[in-house]
């Protein structure tokens, strides 16, 4: 039997898992939390993520789907434009995607790694 993993209300979670520091931070420190609700092979996962405020650098090593639950972050891939996330923003940052995550409030979003 297959197991259908389900979330009635990720933005009212309370239980989320301590996952400590964020190693992309670069300027003070940024604490993370979140629950895996299904992962797969090579790193594939799906789950909640919850960061505090702070600025970021990324370089993904998977391809990653964000759908914006809470809180606002400005996202400025290298090379590219900027944007602003929010709730109910969804965007895609595809495998090898290097930019800034500028994470203005604790923001809380459901993520794909594939």
């Amino acid at each position: 039997m297959t197991v259908t993993p389900f979330l009635a209300d990720a933005i009212a979670l309370t239980d989320l898992d301590e996952w400590g520091p964020l190693a992309e931070a670069t300027g003070d420190a940024m604490f993370t939390s979140g629950r895996t609700l299904w992962a797969g092979e090579d790193g594939a996962e799906a789950g909640v993520w919850e960061c505090t405020a702070g600025p970021s650098d990324w370089v993904l090593e998977q391809n990653e789907f964000v759908h914006v639950l809470s809180g606002s972050m400005t996202v400025i891939p290298e090379g590219g434009e900027a944007f602003e996330a929010g709730p109910g923003s969804t965007f895609v940052t595809p495998l090898g995607w290097k930019g800034t995550w500028i994470i203005h409030e604790t923001l809380r979003k459901l993520y794909v790694l594939y």
